[in-house]
């Protein structure tokens, strides 16, 4: 196979109540109960619902000894009902939760920045070397014994690392950096493998969706190193909700998927879990398809890094390429577009040349190109970004620098599945540094539709910011505001704040840190209360959620940042 053929990694197979991913196994879909796993009737009632939209494992939040118990009576329940979904335990700070745990359910999900260190205070630890390594054995020593147990339980477990829940000692030592997020994974696979515990799976998220598939790459090189071969839990942390949820999701799951990483997947989004699922199943359909087409032949260009890939090196023409931001280009001048989504040009109306190439085209015969030809690049393939990288890649090695703009058209497609595969496409090609700009079409959007998902998915993919940016987490168990209504009220008062991040988070457990490169942040501080954050900085404590809004933005207008 070729370097842009769709291969999966090679992973081990983990077992987890008899639901098995990794291997050959398919890549499977799940979801997280947002009901109190203390209500017992409403926690079955929403597991069977998630079931019942097609979920593979479902998660529970056990914030303490007594909620990861009542998950043994949760999974009795729902086997009366005939449901046999594995059941998940999500713990954050409290391993005497994840002993419990373990006796009660399938899977248990700890996190390495809490399940030994404290809670972060973002505080700066000088370690020396002999110190730090007394940091380690003391994670050998705490989460050996919690093997010892899993494993005579026939407990599956997912180490869960977030980039907002890193610990201090890491993050004193490595930074809020992919490699810190690394380092946190790592370390606790090697007691994993000393222990001889192989039902292990892992994850790395970042609500940042150009950290996330950055860190994924790294961890997957580290582990390559180390031949560990461990499967892959994707997901986007607080990607939010309806289109932008969606596009954010798509985009950074959908460009390991094409590559062939991630044995197992969750789509979060701001909504009712049940919600998650169709858009999960799409999206792992979409891509399992790649292993369809036909092989396509070529190899990266010189010097490229497939890990943390720069943007490609383009001459500019008219406002495309070299160094302008990636733009939006349209078919039809005047339509009614909204003010945040005209394209920036329109093919057949601008100055600009626009040669229209097809990717198999390039790479069976290389084309001549003039200096001031942009190149409109489209594709057949099943597998179409691969066979538009390959011909990008083609063009670098055959000393073409011309601006490339990736069209992509979508005929007989369902108006959500061209939202998924257009942030596949297109969202993996820009993230790989390959793209000057996107064009979309489809039958199921109009013109202006298309010109706003494009914008999506360069938002997405951190290129250009022309609309507010919400970084909102699904909500779960340990929600103690309406986390849907809220983030409602706040884009109703703040979306016409262009280019602003704003963190809605429902507790403490990634807030800060998820919301690391956010302006604001409004985040769950106890039941019917918020805390405000400039920054990482907590600058309002305890605030009733029904007055919350309101002091949100007041801030941002003390700030200087409401126009």
């Amino acid at each position: 196979m070729s370097t842009f053929d769709y291969k999966r990694r090679n992973t081990t197979e983990v077992n987890v109540g008899g639901t098995r991913l990794g291997g050959n196994n398919p890549v499977r879909i799940q979801s997280m109960a947002s009901t109190s796993t203390m209500d017992t009737d409403a926690s079955v009632a929403q597991a069977l619902r998630i079931a019942d939209a097609g979920a593979e494992y479902i998660r529970f939040t056990a914030q303490g000894v007594r909620e990861a118990e009542n998950l043994g009576e949760i999974r009795a329940r729902l086997r009366d009902a005939g449901c046999d979904v594995p059941l998940v335990a999500d713990i954050h700070f409290n391993p005497r939760a994840a002993f419990a745990a373990a006796q009660k359910v399938e899977k248990v999900r700890i996190n390495p920045g809490n399940f030994v260190d404290p809670g972060r205070t973002f505080r700066k630890i000088e370690y020396t070397d002999s110190e730090y390594q007394a940091e380690i054995k003391r994670v050998d020593e705490a989460l050996t014994p919690f093997l010892k147990l899993c494993k005579e339980h026939g407990t599956a477990i997912r180490i869960g690392v977030n980039h907002g829940s890193l610990s201090d000692r890491i993050m004193s030592r490595y930074g809020d950096t992919p490699a810190g997020m690394v380092e946190s994974a790592m370390e606790f696979l090697r007691v994993c493998r000393k222990n001889d515990f192989h039902d292990v799976v892992i994850s790395i998220k970042a609500s940042n969706v150009v950290v996330m598939v950055e860190t994924v790459r790294r961890l997957v090189r580290a582990m390559d190193a180390e031949d560990m071969h461990y499967p892959l839990h994707l997901g986007v942390t607080e990607a939010g909700d309806a289109e932008d949820g969606r596009v954010k999701s798509a985009v950074g799951i959908g460009t390991l998927l094409a590559q062939g990483i991630g044995d197992t997947i969750r789509v979060s989004l701001s909504e009712e879990p049940e919600r998650e699922l169709p858009v999960a199943r799409a999206l792992v359909d979409y891509v399992s398809g790649f292993a369809e087409g036909e092989p396509i032949a070529g190899e990266y260009a010189a010097g490229y890094d497939a890990v943390a890939p720069c943007r490609r090196a383009t001459h500019a023409v008219g406002g495309i390429g070299g160094g302008n931001l990636p733009v939006v280009v349209g078919t039809v001048a005047d339509a009614n577009y909204p003010a945040d989504s005209v394209p920036d040009m329109f093919v057949g109306t601008s100055d600009i040349r626009f040669v229209e190439l097809d990717a198999s085209q390039v790479l069976c015969s290389m084309p001549k190109l003039a200096v001031e030809d942009v190149v409109l690049l489209t594709s057949r393939h099943v597998n179409k970004p691969a066979e538009m990288q390959a011909a990008i890649h083609a063009m670098d090695n055959a000393g073409l620098h011309n601006p490339v703009v990736v069209s992509v058209r979508y005929a007989g497609v369902a108006a959500e599945d061209v939202m998924i595969r257009a942030a596949v496409d297109c969202g993996s090609i820009l993230l790989n540094g390959l793209a000057d700009g996107i064009m979309i079409q489809s039958d199921a959007l109009d013109e202006a539709q298309c010109a706003r998902l494009a914008y999506s998915i360069l938002q997405s993919a951190r290129l250009r910011f022309t609309r507010t940016e919400y970084i909102s987490c699904p909500g779960c168990g340990r929600t103690l505001f309406d986390l849907q209504q809220t983030l409602a009220r706040v884009k109703a008062a703040t979306s016409h704040l262009k280019g602003l991040k704003i963190g809605v988070m429902g507790c403490i457990v990634n807030g800060p840190g998820e919301m690391a490169d956010a302006d604001y942040g409004y985040v769950g501080a106890g039941a019917g209360c918020v805390s405000l954050y400039k920054g990482k900085e907590c600058v309002e404590k305890n605030i009733p959620a029904d007055e919350a809004v309101e002091h949100l933005i007041e801030l941002i207008k003390r700030c200087g940042d409401w126009k």
